[in-house]
């Protein structure tokens, strides 16, 4: 182990593993046995990556869907 490495950097490791691989707050909350998601969230949040985009196409996708569907309703 490199100088300076605590046990508990094993924890923080894991938790970033968890949280490359796509899994939620809850779970990665569950998994580390925080007693609240906010606990995870001020400790990890910033290694989630950022929804933003995908949440907009998202709406976009099923407003457009929509749309589409009253277009062909009215045809």
């Amino acid at each position: 182990m490199p100088e300076g490495f605590r046990f508990h950097d094993f924890r923080h490791y894991f938790a970033s593993l968890l949280i490359a691989q796509g899994l939620d707050v809850k779970v990665v909350q569950k998994s580390l046995r925080h007693s609240s998601a906010k606990t995870t969230l001020d400790t990890y949040g910033r290694m989630w990556p950022d929804k933003e985009e995908s949440a907009r196409a998202a709406v976009a996708k099923v407003l457009g869907e929509r749309l589409n569907s009253r277009s062909e309703q009215r045809a």
